[in-house]
Protein backbone atom coordinates (compact mmCIF):
# COMPACT_ATOMS: atom_id res chain seq x y z
CA UNK A 1 0.00 0.00 0.00
CA UNK A 2 1.06 3.79 -0.43
CA UNK A 3 -0.73 6.46 1.34
CA UNK A 4 -0.57 10.16 1.22
CA UNK A 5 -0.07 11.71 4.28
CA UNK A 6 -2.20 14.53 5.14
CA UNK A 7 -0.23 18.01 4.52
CA UNK A 8 -2.21 20.34 5.80
CA UNK A 9 -4.03 19.23 9.43
CA UNK A 10 -2.98 21.58 11.78
CA UNK A 11 -2.74 24.19 9.66
CA UNK A 12 -5.90 24.13 7.69
CA UNK A 13 -8.06 22.18 9.94
CA UNK A 14 -7.19 20.41 13.23
CA UNK A 15 -5.70 17.67 13.39
CA UNK A 16 -6.62 15.74 16.74
CA UNK A 17 -9.82 14.18 15.72
CA UNK A 18 -11.61 14.62 18.44
CA UNK A 19 -11.52 18.10 17.66
CA UNK A 20 -11.64 17.98 13.62
CA UNK A 21 -15.23 15.77 15.02
CA UNK A 22 -16.00 18.97 17.09
CA UNK A 23 -15.63 21.34 14.57
CA UNK A 24 -17.52 19.45 11.90
CA UNK A 25 -20.56 19.23 14.12
CA UNK A 26 -21.12 22.27 14.28
CA UNK A 27 -20.89 23.02 10.67
CA UNK A 28 -23.00 20.46 9.97
CA UNK A 29 -25.60 21.17 12.92
CA UNK A 30 -28.04 23.11 10.25
CA UNK A 31 -28.88 21.84 7.03
CA UNK A 32 -30.11 24.18 4.36
CA UNK A 33 -33.63 24.06 3.92
CA UNK A 34 -34.25 22.66 0.35
CA UNK A 35 -33.85 18.92 -1.05
CA UNK A 36 -31.69 19.30 -3.61
CA UNK A 37 -29.60 15.97 -4.34
CA UNK A 38 -26.54 16.79 -5.74
CA UNK A 39 -24.82 15.15 -8.75
CA UNK A 40 -21.91 18.31 -8.34
CA UNK A 41 -20.43 20.49 -5.38
CA UNK A 42 -18.39 23.78 -6.22
CA UNK A 43 -16.76 24.15 -2.34
CA UNK A 44 -14.00 26.51 -1.38
CA UNK A 45 -10.78 25.21 0.29
CA UNK A 46 -9.25 27.86 2.62
CA UNK A 47 -9.05 27.23 6.18
CA UNK A 48 -11.92 25.69 8.00
CA UNK A 49 -12.01 28.86 10.00
CA UNK A 50 -12.94 31.11 7.01
CA UNK A 51 -14.68 28.62 4.37
CA UNK A 52 -15.48 25.40 6.46
CA UNK A 53 -18.92 26.96 7.30
CA UNK A 54 -19.70 27.95 3.40
CA UNK A 55 -18.56 24.49 2.24
CA UNK A 56 -20.22 22.33 5.16
CA UNK A 57 -23.76 23.93 3.73
CA UNK A 58 -23.40 22.16 0.37
CA UNK A 59 -22.05 19.45 1.43
CA UNK A 60 -24.77 18.74 4.21
CA UNK A 61 -26.76 18.05 0.88
CA UNK A 62 -24.91 14.89 0.22
CA UNK A 63 -27.43 13.52 3.19
CA UNK A 64 -30.81 13.76 0.76
CA UNK A 65 -29.22 10.97 -1.00
CA UNK A 66 -29.32 8.42 1.77
CA UNK A 67 -27.61 5.53 -0.54
CA UNK A 68 -24.30 7.76 -0.64
CA UNK A 69 -22.36 7.77 -3.18
CA UNK A 70 -19.98 4.78 -4.76
CA UNK A 71 -17.10 7.41 -6.11
CA UNK A 72 -16.34 10.83 -5.40
CA UNK A 73 -14.28 12.63 -8.54
CA UNK A 74 -12.67 15.76 -6.68
CA UNK A 75 -10.80 18.24 -8.83
CA UNK A 76 -9.01 21.19 -7.57
CA UNK A 77 -6.12 23.18 -8.80
CA UNK A 78 -2.25 23.15 -8.36
CA UNK A 79 -0.93 25.44 -5.72
CA UNK A 80 2.72 24.22 -5.91
CA UNK A 81 2.95 22.99 -8.61
CA UNK A 82 3.48 24.25 -12.45
CA UNK A 83 1.20 21.63 -13.92
CA UNK A 84 -0.30 21.03 -17.76
CA UNK A 85 -3.17 19.29 -17.98
CA UNK A 86 -4.44 16.62 -15.26
CA UNK A 87 -2.42 14.99 -12.55
CA UNK A 88 -3.95 11.53 -10.87
CA UNK A 89 -2.02 9.99 -7.28
CA UNK A 90 -0.09 6.94 -7.29
CA UNK A 91 -1.00 6.35 -4.07
CA UNK A 92 -3.99 3.82 -2.76
CA UNK A 93 -5.33 5.50 0.31
CA UNK A 94 -4.98 9.08 1.10
CA UNK A 95 -5.04 9.82 5.39
CA UNK A 96 -6.71 12.29 6.91
CA UNK A 97 -7.46 12.18 10.98
CA UNK A 98 -10.57 10.86 10.80
CA UNK A 99 -8.83 7.58 8.78
CA UNK A 100 -7.71 6.19 5.16
CA UNK A 101 -9.88 7.20 1.75
CA UNK A 102 -9.31 4.15 -0.40
CA UNK A 103 -8.39 5.36 -4.08
CA UNK A 104 -9.91 4.43 -7.53
CA UNK A 105 -7.57 3.00 -8.83
CA UNK A 106 -9.39 1.41 -11.47
CA UNK A 107 -10.81 4.78 -12.77
CA UNK A 108 -7.35 6.13 -12.33
CA UNK A 109 -5.90 3.69 -14.90
CA UNK A 110 -8.65 4.80 -17.17
CA UNK A 111 -7.88 7.96 -17.56
CA UNK A 112 -4.37 6.99 -17.77
CA UNK A 113 -4.85 4.69 -20.25
CA UNK A 114 -7.05 7.22 -22.54
CA UNK A 115 -4.24 9.81 -21.81
CA UNK A 116 -7.01 12.10 -20.10
CA UNK A 117 -4.09 12.77 -16.98
CA UNK A 118 -0.74 11.87 -15.98
CA UNK A 119 0.43 9.97 -12.72
CA UNK A 120 2.45 12.54 -10.34
CA UNK A 121 2.71 12.70 -6.91
CA UNK A 122 4.35 15.67 -6.76
CA UNK A 123 1.33 17.44 -8.00
CA UNK A 124 -0.73 15.73 -4.75
CA UNK A 125 2.01 15.50 -2.31
CA UNK A 126 1.38 19.20 -0.61
CA UNK A 127 -2.12 20.63 -2.20
CA UNK A 128 -4.75 21.64 0.36
CA UNK A 129 -7.68 22.37 -2.24
CA UNK A 130 -8.25 18.47 -2.13
CA UNK A 131 -7.43 17.60 0.94
CA UNK A 132 -9.45 20.51 2.77
CA UNK A 133 -12.64 18.75 1.74
CA UNK A 134 -11.83 15.14 2.59
CA UNK A 135 -12.80 15.38 6.38
CA UNK A 136 -16.08 17.46 5.06
CA UNK A 137 -16.92 14.25 2.73
CA UNK A 138 -15.55 11.86 5.23
CA UNK A 139 -18.31 13.16 7.92
CA UNK A 140 -21.37 13.13 5.50
CA UNK A 141 -20.42 10.10 3.35
CA UNK A 142 -19.91 6.28 5.13
CA UNK A 143 -17.76 4.42 2.61
CA UNK A 144 -16.51 5.82 -0.81
CA UNK A 145 -13.49 5.77 -3.45
CA UNK A 146 -11.92 8.68 -4.17
CA UNK A 147 -10.56 9.71 -7.64
CA UNK A 148 -8.39 13.02 -6.90
CA UNK A 149 -7.02 15.15 -9.65
CA UNK A 150 -4.97 17.96 -9.46
CA UNK A 151 -5.64 20.37 -12.28
CA UNK A 152 -3.10 22.58 -14.10
CA UNK A 153 -3.55 24.55 -17.04
CA UNK A 154 -6.69 23.16 -19.13
CA UNK A 155 -8.89 23.88 -21.36
CA UNK A 156 -12.84 23.08 -20.50
CA UNK A 157 -12.96 20.69 -22.90
CA UNK A 158 -10.07 18.75 -21.80
CA UNK A 159 -11.49 18.90 -18.23
CA UNK A 160 -14.98 17.93 -19.67
CA UNK A 161 -14.09 14.83 -21.09
CA UNK A 162 -11.91 13.99 -18.17
CA UNK A 163 -14.96 14.02 -16.21
CA UNK A 164 -17.39 12.50 -18.93
CA UNK A 165 -14.93 9.37 -19.05
CA UNK A 166 -15.38 9.04 -14.94
CA UNK A 167 -18.80 10.23 -14.42
CA UNK A 168 -22.22 7.97 -13.88
CA UNK A 169 -24.96 7.95 -11.37
CA UNK A 170 -23.28 7.30 -8.17
CA UNK A 171 -20.29 9.31 -8.69
CA UNK A 172 -20.34 12.46 -7.02
CA UNK A 173 -17.92 15.21 -8.56
CA UNK A 174 -16.54 17.56 -6.72
CA UNK A 175 -14.44 20.89 -7.46
CA UNK A 176 -12.51 22.97 -4.99
CA UNK A 177 -12.05 26.32 -5.83
CA UNK A 178 -12.00 30.23 -3.88
CA UNK A 179 -13.51 33.18 -5.66
CA UNK A 180 -11.42 36.06 -6.43
CA UNK A 181 -8.02 36.68 -3.99
CA UNK A 182 -6.53 39.88 -2.12
CA UNK A 183 -8.86 42.53 -3.27
CA UNK A 184 -10.27 45.27 -1.43
CA UNK A 185 -13.70 44.81 0.50
CA UNK A 186 -15.69 46.55 -1.91
CA UNK A 187 -14.08 45.70 -5.21
CA UNK A 188 -13.59 41.79 -4.24
CA UNK A 189 -17.70 42.29 -3.63
CA UNK A 190 -17.98 43.18 -6.68
CA UNK A 191 -16.04 40.83 -8.66
CA UNK A 192 -17.37 37.98 -6.91
CA UNK A 193 -20.98 38.39 -7.31
CA UNK A 194 -19.95 38.69 -11.06
CA UNK A 195 -18.18 35.54 -10.68
CA UNK A 196 -21.09 33.94 -9.16
CA UNK A 197 -23.74 35.03 -11.96
CA UNK A 198 -21.48 33.76 -14.55
CA UNK A 199 -20.99 30.10 -12.01
CA UNK A 200 -25.13 30.18 -12.60
CA UNK A 201 -25.29 30.55 -15.89
CA UNK A 202 -22.96 28.08 -16.47
CA UNK A 203 -20.85 29.75 -18.14
CA UNK A 204 -17.55 27.64 -18.63
CA UNK A 205 -14.92 31.13 -19.20
CA UNK A 206 -13.73 31.48 -15.65
CA UNK A 207 -10.39 33.40 -15.43
CA UNK A 208 -7.86 32.70 -12.19
CA UNK A 209 -8.85 36.24 -11.36
CA UNK A 210 -12.41 35.18 -10.88
CA UNK A 211 -11.81 31.93 -9.40
CA UNK A 212 -8.29 30.06 -8.60
CA UNK A 213 -9.14 26.61 -9.71
CA UNK A 214 -11.13 28.20 -12.88
CA UNK A 215 -9.66 25.15 -15.40
CA UNK A 216 -11.40 23.10 -12.86
CA UNK A 217 -14.83 24.69 -12.89
CA UNK A 218 -14.83 25.53 -16.45
CA UNK A 219 -14.81 21.86 -17.07
CA UNK A 220 -17.48 21.18 -14.25
CA UNK A 221 -19.48 23.77 -15.90
CA UNK A 222 -18.77 22.86 -19.40
CA UNK A 223 -20.06 19.17 -19.00
CA UNK A 224 -23.20 20.84 -16.51
CA UNK A 225 -24.65 22.43 -19.52
CA UNK A 226 -23.69 19.10 -21.59
CA UNK A 227 -26.13 17.42 -19.14
CA UNK A 228 -28.52 20.37 -18.92
CA UNK A 229 -28.32 20.59 -15.21
CA UNK A 230 -29.13 22.87 -12.90
CA UNK A 231 -27.34 24.73 -10.33
CA UNK A 232 -27.61 27.00 -7.08
CA UNK A 233 -25.15 28.78 -4.96
CA UNK A 234 -25.88 27.70 -1.76
CA UNK A 235 -23.76 30.01 0.33
CA UNK A 236 -21.13 33.08 -0.11
CA UNK A 237 -19.24 35.06 1.93
CA UNK A 238 -15.37 36.47 2.56
CA UNK A 239 -12.49 36.60 4.30
CA UNK A 240 -13.79 40.31 5.72
CA UNK A 241 -17.12 39.46 6.79
CA UNK A 242 -15.47 36.63 8.51
CA UNK A 243 -12.77 37.95 10.34
CA UNK A 244 -15.56 40.90 11.69
CA UNK A 245 -17.20 38.03 12.86
CA UNK A 246 -14.60 36.42 14.61
CA UNK A 247 -13.93 39.40 16.06
CA UNK A 248 -16.69 40.53 17.23
CA UNK A 249 -17.48 43.96 16.17
CA UNK A 250 -13.30 44.69 15.60
CA UNK A 251 -11.88 45.95 12.57
CA UNK A 252 -12.74 44.11 9.36
CA UNK A 253 -9.50 43.49 6.75
CA UNK A 254 -11.16 45.53 3.80
CA UNK A 255 -7.54 45.47 2.06
CA UNK A 256 -6.97 42.00 1.08
CA UNK A 257 -10.43 40.05 0.88
CA UNK A 258 -10.61 36.31 -0.40
CA UNK A 259 -14.01 35.17 -1.43
CA UNK A 260 -15.75 31.98 -0.84
CA UNK A 261 -18.97 30.11 -2.05
CA UNK A 262 -20.66 26.97 -2.49
CA UNK A 263 -22.94 25.56 -5.33
CA UNK A 264 -24.72 22.35 -5.69
CA UNK A 265 -25.06 20.91 -9.39
CA UNK A 266 -28.61 18.91 -9.79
Amino acid sequence: MKYRQAAVAGQFYPAEPTLLMQQLTHYFDEMPNFQIVPKALILPHAGYLFSGEVAAKAVSLLRNRPSGYRRVLLLGPSHYVGLNGCALPRSDRFITPLGEIPIDRIGIEQLLNRRLAIASDMAHQREHALEVELPLLQFCLDDFLLLPVVVGAASPEAVCHLIQAIADSDTLIVVSSDLSHYHPYVDANRIDTDTRSHILALDPHLAPEQACGCDALNGLLAYAKLMQWQIKCVTHTNSGDVMARVQARGPRDDEEVVGYASFALY
